[in-house]
């Protein structure tokens, strides 16, 4: 595991409460959140639920990002651009191949496996602990007008002008080189 901030480049923003009844910050994934290639993983995107946003959000975006992972521009696991901001919670699963879980407006961007949904953590064999960013962003405007075909990184540089606040919860991963 190295030490990389993935916002470390970006505008500071104010930070806001997200928690899950899922998986605690700082903890492992529950195997649920794991890929479905791995035992015992279901590619479950996580339960969550925010509060504390900045005055003046207009919506929100989901995202869950891999820095550690081996391919020099970390992994998108997941993303979700145009959340209401009535919207303060994502029961567990909504990332599923349907979005049918999603409020409506929502939908999902392609990840790094190119599928417009969850894909749950598979750190290589022997790789070491990976960390798992789950960030909400607190937008200013109530629609990016992102493509749904587009990149997270795509969403990310959208999101960059408008982000008012971002709620960070991390989780951990590793997968044992048996």
């Amino acid at each position: 595991m190295n030490v990389n901030d993935p916002f470390a480049r970006l505008p500071e923003a104010a930070s806001f409460t997200v928690t899950s009844a899922t998986v605690a910050d700082g903890a492992a994934w529950p195997p649920g959140q794991h890929a479905s290639a791995l035992p015992g993983g279901e590619d479950l995107s996580p339960q969550l639920s925010w509060n504390g946003a900045p005055d003046g959000t207009e919506s929100y975006a989901v995202t869950v990002y891999d820095p550690d992972a081996p391919t020099g521009s970390g992994f998108w696991h997941w993303a979700v651009a145009d959340i209401p901001a009535t919207c303060t919670e994502l029961p567990e699963g909504a990332g599923d191949d349907t979005g049918s879980h999603l409020p409506d407006g929502a939908y999902q961007l392609p990840n790094d496996a190119r599928a417009a949904r969850y894909t749950g953590a598979a750190p290589p064999a022997g790789d070491g602990p990976h960390r798992y960013f789950v960030v909400v962003h607190a937008l200013d405007v109530a629609s990016l007008g992102v493509p749904a075909d587009a990149t997270p990184a795509v969403l990310g540089f959208t999101m960059a002008g408008h982000t008012l606040g971002r709620a960070v919860l991390l989780a951990t991963a590793e997968t044992s080189a048996a």
